[in-house]
């Protein structure tokens, strides 16, 4: 009885400091909220981060964060909090927009290359919604399965199976399609594999050592992809395809 107590009592604490840490969080949301309107963007900013740091994340705070930092002309942890926005929301047109217009202002303009029509098509369909609502969709379409499937197996009409049978057959294909992309969302999520630069020239080298040859030098604001990782170096990518590796202090993981 005194276990049971103790552990409800514990419980119950949790969920208040839970419930006083997120009321805290979006009192502070709404001091950055008027600070950004009344111009205070440097003061916004740090209420925005302290917000992050608190644990309340959200595509809305790293949207604003990033708004702050572009009239501050930060544009490097602008366009990063926007690429940390436009991966909880991807379809968001204005994260999308002012992303848009924070990368116009950046040094490198480099050509992508062309992609496969068929990776091209995969990548929009994972952009058309969240990590989150992906897996939502999977568990809604596997649940839909096995109540089709139970349908099925009790239906005495042929007319009836053959109906159950087809809309299982329709609903599986689209478990297995979300749950695809839910998987590659979250694991791309988990290896963090894309930064932005934040030096504001960094020569980028043959080899993860001081004395490596200069290959190519690419500016603050850039994505890259990271490929590999050694103690104190990245091996990045960049989008026409040309790679070497950069310190690990002189880009920030989106």
């Amino acid at each position: 009885m005194k276990r049971a107590f103790i552990v409800t009592q514990l419980f119950l604490f949790t969920i208040f400091c839970q419930t006083v840490t997120f009321a805290n969080a979006n009192t502070t949301i709404q001091k950055a909220n008027t600070a950004y309107q009344a111009g205070f963007y440097e003061n916004a900013a740090s209420l925005y981060e302290q917000v992050i740091e608190q644990g309340k994340v959200s595509s809305g705070v790293y949207y604003n964060l990033g708004n702050s930092y572009f009239k501050m002309d930060e544009i490097s942890k602008a366009i990063l909090n926007f690429e940390r926005a436009l991966k909880l929301d991807p379809s968001n047109e204005d994260i999308i927009y002012n992303l848009r217009v924070a990368n116009n202002k950046i040094i490198d303009k480099i050509d992508q290359l062309p992609q496969l029509f068929y990776i091209k098509w995969w990548d929009s369909l994972k952009q058309l919604i969240s990590p989150d609502g992906w897996a939502i969709m999977f568990t809604a379409f596997f649940f839909s399965f096995f109540l089709i499937t139970a349908l099925f197996l009790l239906s005495t009409s042929i007319r009836l199976r053959k109906t159950f049978l087809f809309s299982g057959l329709s609903v599986l294909i689209f478990t297995i399609i979300s749950f695809t992309i839910a998987y590659q969302s979250y694991k791309d999520a988990a290896f963090n594999k894309e930064a932005i630069v934040f030096a504001p020239s960094l020569p980028v080298k043959s080899s993860p050592e001081e004395s490596g040859i200069d290959l190519f030098v690419i500016h603050e604001g850039l994505k890259v992809q990271i490929i590999d990782h050694l103690t104190g170096w990245e091996e990045i990518r960049i989008a026409n395809g040309s790679k070497g590796w950069v310190k690990s202090e002189t880009i920030e993981r989106i």
